[in-house]
């Protein structure tokens, strides 16, 4: 009876030495392998697509193969695991080695703001905790959006607003672009900076949208909206935007008359009125008096500068020409402009150049002259 009890304490503490030492060992073996990423934790928008380097590392003294898997994966989140460009469910390691391998998650378009685990596990070796923090709640629509809804300028002007288009729907869509404006206006679309009237994104994509808005030059001032909208058969999303008009720019230069032309002497001044008016609906400053004449002419204004010029007003401007006083008798071109940042004008001039009346007189005199002193000779050798 003591044998038997002798042997049965014996077996107890082999059994208990076993247990131990099993379970030892393979603590041991778990914890000389294991899986590492730098990204535990990361904050993203929903349908985001979420890359994750990882490590598996092989301390122990033998090869590890080791099944890679996922779990607790929330519903409708996928997710591809690569390495070397092939899709793996196994990953074999050499003692004191680590081979990489990426974990590639999409978050859902619709999805719940929230936060999110699930754990890459080598089997029977090692787990890596994840945790993904959703940070809005999906929207699962199409977004249109600008930064700069307003702009303002002249009638005469173009306005160029930049405009994203997001597709957060979970499938490709083609969108057609249009915009509501008054009558006369123009609106164009460029994408990569070509003009177009619909664009293709796919899902989770945003595409960059340039709106380019043109207004008819005679627009008169005041606050336009111009509701611009992309849509699909499925989804569609709009933003409306807004142009100021200040007024518009308009300047003319030419003749009390409208005659644009004149007669003048070589070497002598040709006074000449002209009249700048502002056509257009906003004031206009610094206008300049500028000519292109032939050369050796000048050309002079008084006054030089217009400081300013209110809408739908007037100006005098006498302009003083002088031809090349070797200038041959013909006609010639004078173009003289006002101009100003905004608008510029070019009345065109044609300038008849003749004969100085001095020169007349003294061919006329010549001519007297000659007449006379044949009538004297006529007379004293003409009866002889």
């Amino acid at each position: 009876m003591t044998m038997l009890k002798r042997l049965t304490h014996l077996l107890s503490i082999q059994l208990v030495l076993t247990t131990f030492i099993t379970g030892f060992t393979g603590r041991c073996t778990a914890q000389s392998f294991s899986l590492y990423t730098p990204f535990t934790e990361v904050s993203v928008p929903p349908g985001e697509s979420i890359d994750y380097p990882i490590d598996a590392i092989n301390k122990g003294g033998g090869t590890r193969s080791p099944e890679i898997s996922l779990s607790g994966l929330p519903n409708g989140w996928t997710y591809v695991m690569k390495s070397g460009g092939w899709n793996i469910g196994r990953i074999s390691v050499l003692p004191g080695e680590k081979k990489n391998f990426s974990l590639q998650v999409q978050v859902p378009l619709k999805v719940n703001k929230g936060v999110y685990h699930f754990t890459v596990a080598a089997r029977g070796l090692s787990e890596l905790p994840l945790t993904v923090v959703v940070s809005q709640q999906g929207t699962f629509k199409t977004e249109l959006t600008t930064d700069q809804p307003n702009m303002a300028g002249a009638a005469n002007s173009t306005f160029t607003f930049n405009t994203k288009l997001r597709n957060s729907t979970d499938a490709a869509q083609a969108y057609a672009l249009n915009a509501a404006t008054p009558p006369g206006w123009k609106v164009s679309f460029k994408a990569s900076y070509k003009q177009v009237s619909s664009v293709n994104i796919e899902p989770g994509h945003t595409q960059d949208i340039s709106v380019e808005v043109d207004p008819p030059d005679e627009t008169p001032a005041g606050s336009y909206k111009i509701p611009v909208t992309a849509s699909t058969g499925a989804t569609s999303a709009d933003v409306t935007l807004e142009v100021n008009i200040t007024g518009s720019y308009g300047l003319q230069l030419t003749t009390p008359t409208g005659l644009l032309s004149a007669n003048a002497t070589a070497g002598g001044n040709k006074q000449l009125e002209l009249v700048v008016k502002n056509t257009g609906s906003a004031d206009l400053k610094n206008i300049e008096l500028l000519s292109t004449v032939p050369p050796n002419w000048n050309v002079s204004f008084d006054p030089k500068k217009i400081d300013n010029l209110s809408a739908g007003q007037s100006a005098q401007v006498a302009a003083t020409i002088t031809p090349d006083d070797k200038a041959i008798v013909g006609d010639y071109m004078a173009n003289l402009t006002a101009k100003t940042a905004e608008a510029s004008s070019l009345a065109p001039l044609r300038i008849s150049v003749e004969t100085s009346m001095l020169w007349t007189w003294a061919g006329i005199l010549i001519i007297l002259l000659a007449l006379t002193s044949v009538y004297l000779l006529f007379r004293k050798y003409g009866r002889r």
